[in-house]
């Protein structure tokens, strides 16, 4: 980051008074974009340069005001930085056909696993390209399912379709990534992302090299997804995007892939096969493929609160029950994926607080009551020893004097300023702005 600051004061004889204009550009180069913001600001402030003091250079409140437009340029700065506020889910089935069963079961079966970790219907896009629930080959009328016990209906109640059918095309897929919809589109089948935004993008059907087909009549190249994901990135529609593709040569998809913030994983690498899992004897057809089918399994022995990283899911793909190479691509993505957990895409975004109080009566619960009620006894007792605690800190607080008062304030400040992160850069620069007043005030009152 390089802040370039220029100053330039009128000629004294344009001005009628002791007023002074300043000019103060800063220009700041931030990100991993080369983008340049320029902030000028012209101030006037009286009585600025002392009387005869005029190759002196600049005096003490100069420097404070300067200092603080720096402060100020780094709100500017680090404003492209956007915290990771909420998640959402983009799942497209590409495949007509009734042979084409296992393409929806796919989708299907990660739309009930995003929703199970914590991911709401309105934040998912679910784009299905056939029907195979109502296909008249179907032994079982409105279900799909995606194992041989028949026990998971995925195609329950609670499942809300956005795009079916022929609806499903390349033109319309372009048209969620970008949000370039026509007016009468509703809110309900639209992307309204942000720039705090993770999105999981996920699409199976039938691929080839760079190319993913649509309805077995159209195809989306690997440049037009290329394309779409600039235009996103452009337009601050995701802080991190992370594409899941289920097609044979899936990798030759991400060829084209130049936008930062982006990671991407196929089933297969380029000459590759993707293949299905099983054939159901009693739907006639294969019901889910090997890599959805093992990332299922991966998320099946997790809940919303486990903190299984990107690095345990792409490790638990085995090439030899994959019958090919799961290949994953993070030149684009600037995080360790030992550091990211899986539910920043799949699940929800939210703080969570362990107690391990909680826990411990939860586990205790199969050992009996008894050890229960201790537990429950002994939280008790530790929420009224807190109590006293509590209640003799208030005590001692009423009986400070007044500079005691202000002194324990400072230090609670000074706490809270250091010992927690703060929720935003925002946040950071009115701290910063609430302690540079003071100084600022001292400068001008020694200036005089």
């Amino acid at each position: 980051m390089t802040h370039v600051i220029t100053s330039r004061k009128r000629d004294p004889a344009s001005s009628t008074d002791e007023t002074k204009q300043f000019s103060v550009d800063v220009k700041i180069r931030h990100g991993r974009f080369d983008s340049t913001e320029s902030i000028v600001c012209n101030f006037y402030v009286e009585h600025f340069i002392i009387p005869g003091e005029k190759k002196m250079g600049l005096s003490l409140s100069k420097l404070v005001m300067i200092i603080l437009l720096i402060f100020l340029s780094f709100s500017v700065a680090y404003s492209s930085t956007a915290m990771h506020t909420n998640n959402w889910a983009v799942l497209v089935c590409t495949s007509r056909f009734w042979f084409n069963y296992r393409h929806m079961a796919n989708t299907l079966s990660l739309y009930r696993t995003v929703k199970r970790l914590g991911i709401p219907d309105e934040r998912i896009i679910l784009m299905l390209a056939d029907d195979m629930a109502c296909n008249a080959r179907n032994k079982y009328p409105a279900q799909v399912f995606n194992n041989e016990n028949h026990r998971l209906n995925l195609y329950g109640d609670n499942v809300e379709v956005d795009y079916r059918g022929y609806e499903v095309t390349v033109e319309n897929f372009l048209r969620v990534l970008t949000g370039r919809h026509e007016t009468a589109v509703p809110r309900s089948k639209r992307l309204l992302s942000d720039e705090g935004s993770h999105i999981l993008l996920y699409m199976t059907g039938h691929g080839g090299d760079e190319f993913l087909k649509f309805q077995d009549s159209e195809e989306l190249q690997s440049h037009d997804l290329a394309d779409a994901v600039k235009q996103m990135k452009e337009k601050r529609r995701f802080k991190e995007l992370l594409i899941m593709v289920d097609t044979c040569q899936a990798s030759t998809l991400f060829s084209q892939l130049h936008s930062p913030g982006v990671l991407a994983i196929g089933s297969s690498m380029k000459g590759e096969n993707s293949y299905s899992h099983h054939l159901d004897s009693d739907i006639g057809v294969s019901v889910v493929d090997r890599f959805t089918f093992y990332t299922l399994a991966f998320f099946e022995r997790l809940n919303m609160y486990d903190n299984a990283s990107l690095s345990s899911l792409f490790k638990s793909f085995n090439p030899n029950l994959l019958m090919s190479t799961a290949y994953y691509r993070m030149d684009l993505y600037q995080r360790h994926l030992e550091e990211v957990p899986v539910t920043n895409f799949f699940g929800s975004v939210m703080k969570t607080i362990h107690t391990d109080s909680a826990y411990r009566s939860l586990s205790n619960k199969k050992n009996g009551t008894d050890k229960t009620r201790i537990s429950l006894e002994q939280s008790i007792s530790d929420n009224e020893r807190m109590i006293l605690i509590n209640s003799d800190a208030e005590d001692q607080y009423n009986n400070l004097t007044a500079e005691e008062h202000f002194q324990d304030g400072v230090r609670q400040i000074w706490t809270a300023i250091l010992g927690n992160t703060s929720e935003s850069i925002d946040t950071f620069v009115c701290y910063g702005l609430i302690l540079m007043l003071p100084l600022l005030i001292f400068s001008t009152w020694l200036s005089k």
